[in-house]
């Protein structure tokens, strides 16, 4: 095994186009690739072979939780490689990257917000008991060698539920091609004309699938109560907009390339229940958009209210979330924000974040490289 040139594995079950994960998974494979790394992906057949251009995927034809974490099993004594990162709980890796979360920690901030009855319903899931045996598996039985989370709250999560090792826990932020992300006036100008958006008409924007978990409910409530200058709010993900009534609202579905949405809108929204570090929330910030989300959203940490946006403490707080939309309404202070908000989304460039997670997989490879070595002695 040499530090230079690391075949890495890394586990991604199912697979969305616009989908945050898959696209930081891909811009991470990217950097790798650049830095001489060799990587491979083990996915569902959902994942086309086309749209992972660094390497190659091994397709796996179990679909369920606990079927994809034990074909995984199976497979990966026969697979040469240095060090698997995985995305998804599974039964054992040498590096678990918790970017969807702790999913014991999202089942209890979602209970606060259901009926009783929803909270039994849930408890007979059969994928969350799924989800929940193989999260305890990788870090209450440390099945998980390292642990990357992509927030401090996340990772204060799995310490207080699991009692996991906080030294072997890092903390390694979403990063982005910030240069993808810079503003032309141009793409604006266009793209409110196809939206049919006034020159002084408000615009937010959501972007995100899971509604229910990232609070799409709690945004339209907040524009449907606004009395003076109603703002068009604009959607933009996988969901049943049949189950939402706004006239205020538009659901473009799931859009492929969202950088022209940001361009054309003045805030972007996400009262999330729980979101580890949203990715879209980042791709606002460096498209000079305040962000108005909530403090369940790891995101959260890197802003400061009233400069980058504002933080609500819960996504239910419509008054909350409505008042925030007030106060960013005013186009002056918006402008006034607009270069402290480039210059924090500055700080979260997709090359720091790659050189965190390699050395965090270098230091994992060697580890597994010992343990091979102590079980071939024995």
């Amino acid at each position: 095994m040499s530090n230079s040139h690391l075949t890495i594995g890394f586990v991604r079950r199912g697979y969305s186009a616009s989908g945050g994960a898959e696209a930081y998974l891909k811009r991470l494979a990217r950097g790798l690739v650049q830095m001489g790394h060799q990587t491979l992906l083990f996915s569902t057949t959902d994942w086309p072979k086309s749209d992972w251009p660094e390497g190659e995927v091994r397709h796996l034809r179990a679909r369920s939780p606990t079927g994809f974490a034990e074909e995984l099993e199976q497979l990966r004594a026969q697979v040469p490689m240095d060090v698997l990162m995985s995305l998804e709980r599974v039964c054992s890796c040498d590096v678990y990257r918790a970017g969807d979360g702790v999913h014991r920690a999202w089942l209890a901030r979602r209970a606060r917000l259901e009926a009783p009855w929803q909270r039994v319903v849930r408890r007979f899931s059969r994928k969350h008991e799924d989800l929940l045996r193989l999260e305890k598996g990788l870090l209450d039985d440390r099945r998980a060698e390292r642990v990357i989370a992509n927030s401090q709250m996340v990772k204060n999560e799995i310490i207080d539920l699991f009692n996991y090792r906080p030294d072997r826990i890092e903390v390694i932020r979403n990063g982005l091609p910030l240069a993808e992300f810079q503003f032309d006036p141009g793409i604006r100008e266009k793209t409110r004309i196809d939206l049919r958006l006034g020159e002084d008409e408000l615009a937010l924007l959501f972007v995100g699938s899971g509604w229910e978990r990232k609070g799409l409910r709690f945004a339209i409530e907040a524009v449907d109560s606004m009395k003076h200058r109603k703002p068009r709010l604009f959607v933009a993900g996988r969901g049943t907009s049949s189950d939402f009534h706004s006239s205020d609202t538009q659901f473009l579905g799931e859009v492929m390339d969202v950088r022209s949405l940001y361009a054309a809108a003045d805030l972007f929204i996400l009262p999330t229940v729980y979101d580890p570090f949203s990715n879209a929330s980042l791709e606002a910030l460096a498209s000079g958009l305040p962000v108005i989300t909530t403090r369940a959203n790891g995101f959260s940490e890197v802003m400061e209210d009233k400069i980058h946006g504002s933080i609500i403490d819960r996504p239910d707080d419509v008054k909350g979330l409505r008042d925030a939309i007030e106060l960013w309404s005013d186009p002056t202070r918006r402008s006034a924000a607009r270069s402290a908000i480039l210059s924090r989304a500055g700080q979260f460039d997709i090359r720091k974040n790659v050189e965190q997670t390699i050395a965090v997989l270098i230091q994992a490879a060697a580890e597994a490289a010992a343990r091979s070595g102590k079980m071939r002695k024995t």
